[in-house]
This record gives structure tokens, C-alpha cells and sequence, in this order.
């Protein structure tokens, strides 16, 4: 140590910081620099989220690094650091009792900010080394400099949070330009929220009533949840370990229900209560404006996007059909439709591309089909074909037919205007049953849903026959 040049370093480390951004490529070229060196680690103290954080180790948590003893000893030495200058070999070390020379084999200094003490940075040698006092100065400014690389981080990932928090307020708010149907409204929300506050578990539930039903995912199984929301009124509820938040679904009328966010480890910040409380209130608007827009549609035939027949048109037809087939002794069949791998084609191009890919095989549909058939959109991804007059082989020829259009159609997405826009190909599966004598009307396409269901199990791109 005593054969290196102090300022002859402190320019290395400069250069090294100002030409590399990543703080691991940093320490990873101090490590070849001083060849004495065991280890350099950095750690930094998040109040936020009150948990010391490894900077070298993509700011993860102590906790996830290290076992308790040692995580221990960090907090140990970061409380004693805001008391002094150094801790050298585990002792307290103010600047006025450093010598002009020392011997040590461990290091730790701190990092402060606005004079309060924001992080340390522990450096470790291979064996005891001789440090002047000047190359522990050097040192110390060699810490400031790391600092502000670490608060330019922390500023990038700040700013990043900010932009993707307006990414999901604006794509929450977007959904009810082509979308109506709850079921395929709040998974969707519970998704683009569970992807932006990925630390903790995110459930939606519906009031029914004066009861709160989970409506996404498809279980909960904490008590705690359940036993915090029943005592939701007009304002968010945290629980008193912080790890459970509850915020109400409201409007100007009534409680719609409630988004909750749940860990069992980490705490909700006061940062993550405020991104979540926003993004609750957008699903509010959201939802509400999707209720009435349905109340609307309700009186209407046609589905918005697609221009088939809605859920409630295939209904009334379902049962026009029914009747015919059994009077007359008819043949009927029944397909059900599902357009594989949507959400993938979701969350890789955007909503504007599902939708396009929603119209066009809605499109292929017509185009396959006689005019006496009657295609529904049946929600989400999935479609409804009724083929009146129609024998199983004969409907499977047809099924066949359609699959085959749609596998070999190439759709152009548009994600945006800085973006290159790619093709793409899709491909459905389908579920194919015929009525039988003894039949209700729901049962046709209840078992076309089951030939569907073994269609996707079998791996997609097919068409399975319904057998008993």
C-alpha cells in the first residue's frame, strides 16, 4: 500500500466513475486496481422502506443477502457511523486521533448527506495493511464521489417508477375505449397494477351486497385481508404491520369494492400507498364508466369492437335456435372459439394491438361463415358460433376451415410512432358439440366450452370434438 500513489488513484477511481455508470463495474475495476484488496461492498440505508440495502447487489434488501448475524453487524456499524468518522478493525475512529500512519485490515466509511449519515462502504484487505492518513483522505472523497453515483441511480429508478406509474394510470384509463364486460375489465387492472407494485400481492374484490367477494386472482388465503376489509369505509386501511393496504373502489354513489395490496415481507411505503391510492381511484372512474356504458349496451345487438353479435344477442339467439332445432328436428351445432396466447400478445404489444387482433379474426369469422350462421363475441378473447342445419362432420369441416384462415393471416401491429412495427400470427383453438334430443339450451355450447378447455390442454391450434 505504501508503494501506491494517493492521487495517483483518486484520479483512477474519478476516471472510473465518470466513464462507467453501473457502480458494479465501478468496484469491479477498484478490485483489479488494488490487488490487496479482499472485498468493497456499499451499502445504503432506505428510510422509506426502513431496510439497508446492498448498492453492489442491485440495491437488494441485507436481509435477502446475508444471514442474521451479519445483517446484525451491518446496522451495528451504521448506527456507530453517524457518531463518528471511521470504524477501522470494528473500533470507533474520530480524524483527530488518526495517526499519520496505521495499520488495519478493515475499513469502513461513511457515506453522509446534508450532514446525516446515508450509507458506508466497508473495505476489506487481504491481510493487515499500513494506510497513511493521506490515502485514507483519499479514500473519504473517493466515498463522496460514490455517493452521487448512487443518488444518480436512485434518481433514475425514481423517474422510471414516475413513468411507469403514468404508463398504468393512462393504459387503466384507455381500457374503456373498446372495453365494457367486467370479467375481462379487472383482471386486466388487477394486472397492469400487480406489474407496477411488483413487491406486493395485488387482489380485487366486488361488493355484492354488504359482503366483498374476491372477483381476481382466484384465491386469497390470508384472514388478515379479509378481516381489514371489513372494516373498509370511504378511506384507504393499513394495517398495523404495514404490509397490508386496502383501498376502496368508489364513486360519487356507492363502494364498488376494493383493490388490495398485500406481503408478507415487505411494508407499503408511504410512496406505494400514494401510487396505489391513484391508481385505485383511476379503476374507480374506469369501472363506473363501465357499468354505464353496459347498462347502455344492454338495449344493443352488436358487439362495440368487433361488430359480432354480444353476449347478450348470442343468448336470445342461443334460445331462437333451441326452439327451431327441437320443433323441427334440425341439426344444430355449436363452436366455441379462443384466440390462443392473448395475454401474452397483451402485455408484448399493448391493448391497441389486442384489439386489432380481436377485430381481425372477428373478421376471418364472418368471412368463413354462411350467412344463416351466427358468430358471437362471447367476451374477452373467446367467440360463440352457432351453425344452424349443421351435423357435427359438417361443423368440423367448418371449425377446420376457420382455424386454418386464422393461422395463416398476418396481422401488423402498431405500438408507436418511434417504433418499428412488426407482423405477427396468431392462432385459436376450438370446442366443437352438437345438440342432443335430450339437451337444454346451455348445455350445446356449455360442452363445445369442454371440447375448447381439452383443445388448449392438448396444445392449441386444434379443434376437439366434444365426446362423452
Amino acid at each position: 500500500m505504501k508503494n501506491i500513489n494517493e492521487l495517483e488513484m483518486l484520479l483512477n477511481f474519478s476516471n472510473l466513475i465518470n466513464l462507467k455508470s453501473e457502480i458494479f463495474s465501478v468496484v469491479s475495476d477498484i478490485k483489479k486496481t488494488i490487488r490487496t484488496l479482499k472485498d468493497l461492498n456499499i451499502f445504503f440505508y432506505d428510510y422509506s422502506s426502513k431496510k439497508m440495502k446492498d448498492v453492489i447487489n442491485n440495491f437488494s434488501p441485507v436481509e435477502d443477502m446475508f444471514d442474521e448475524t451479519a445483517v446484525g453487524v451491518l446496522y451495528s456499524n451504521f448506527l456507530k457511523l453517524s457518531n463518528c468518522d471511521y470504524i477501522i478493525d470494528g473500533k470507533e475512529t474520530y480524524k483527530l486521533t488518526l495517526e499519520s500512519d496505521i495499520s488495519l485490515t478493515t475499513l469502513l466509511l461513511p457515506l453522509r448527506l446534508s450532514g446525516s449519515i446515508f450509507g458506508m462502504i466497508e473495505i476489506v484487505f487481504n491481510s493487515e495493511q499500513d494506510c497513511s492518513k493521506s490515502l485514507i483522505n483519499c479514500l473519504t472523497i473517493f466515498s463522496n464521489q460514490i455517493l452521487l453515483l448512487i443518488q444518480n441511480k436512485l434518481l433514475q429508478e425514481r423517474l422510471q417508477v414516475n413513468y411507469d406509474f403514468y404508463d398504468a394510470l393512462k393504459n387503466i384509463a384507455k381500457i374503456i375505449e373498446t372495453q365494457y364486460e367486467l370479467n375481462y375489465i379487472i383482471p386486466l387492472i388487477g394486472e397492469m397494477i400487480d406489474k407496477f407494485v411488483s413487491n406486493h400481492l395485488i387482489y380485487i374484490f366486488v361488493k355484492n351486497d354488504s359482503n366483498y367477494e374476491l372477483f381476481w386472482p382466484n384465491a386469497c388465503r390470508d384472514k388478515g385481508v379479509n378481516e381489514l376489509i371489513k372494516k373498509l369505509k370511504t378511506d384507504y386501511l393499513i394495517s398495523e404491520d404495514r404490509k397490508i393496504g386496502i383501498f376502496p373502489l368508489i364513486t360519487e354513489k356507492e363502494i364498488l369494492g376494493c383493490i388490495v395490496a398485500h406481503s408478507t415481507i415487505d411494508k407499503l411505503t408511504p410512496d406505494d400507498i400514494e401510487y396505489i391510492n391513484q391508481l385505485t381511484k383511476q379503476s374507480s372512474v374506469t369501472i363506473e364508466r363501465a357499468n354505464a356504458y353496459a347498462e347502455v349496451l344492454k338495449h344493443a345487438t352488436l358487439d362495440a369492437l368487433t361488430g359480432l353479435n354480444n353476449r347478450r344477442q348470442f343468448e336470445i339467439r342461443l334460445k331462437q335456435e333451441y326452439a327451431s332445432a327441437t320443433r323441427q328436428k334440425h341439426p344444430l351445432c355449436a363452436l366455441m372459439v379462443d384466440i390462443d396466447f392473448f395475454k401474452s400478445i397483451n402485455d408484448t404489444y399493448g391493448h391497441a394491438t389486442g384489439d386489432k387482433v380481436l377485430k381481425t379474426v372477428a373478421g376471418i369469422i364472418k368471412e368463413q361463415l354462411r350467412e344463416y350462421d351466427i358468430p358471437s363475441r362471447y367476451g374477452g378473447e373467446e367467440f360463440c358460433i352457432l351453425l344452424p342445419q349443421t351435423k357435427i362432420e359438417e361443423a368440423n369441416i367448418v371449425a377446420q376451415r376457420l382455424r386454418a384462415a386464422v393461422e395463416k393471416k398476418v396481422i401488423e401491429t402498431f405500438i408507436d410512432k418511434t417504433s418499428e412495427n412488426k407482423k405477427i400470427s396468431v392462432t385459436i383453438s376450438l370446442g366443437l358439440s352438437q345438440l342432443k334430443d335430450s339437451d337444454a339450451a346451455e348445455d350445446l355450447y356449455k360442452r363445445a366450452d369442454r371440447a375448447l378447455y381439452e383443445a388448449k390442454e392438448r396444445g392449441r391450434n386444434r379443434v376437439v370434438v366434444y365426446d362423452e
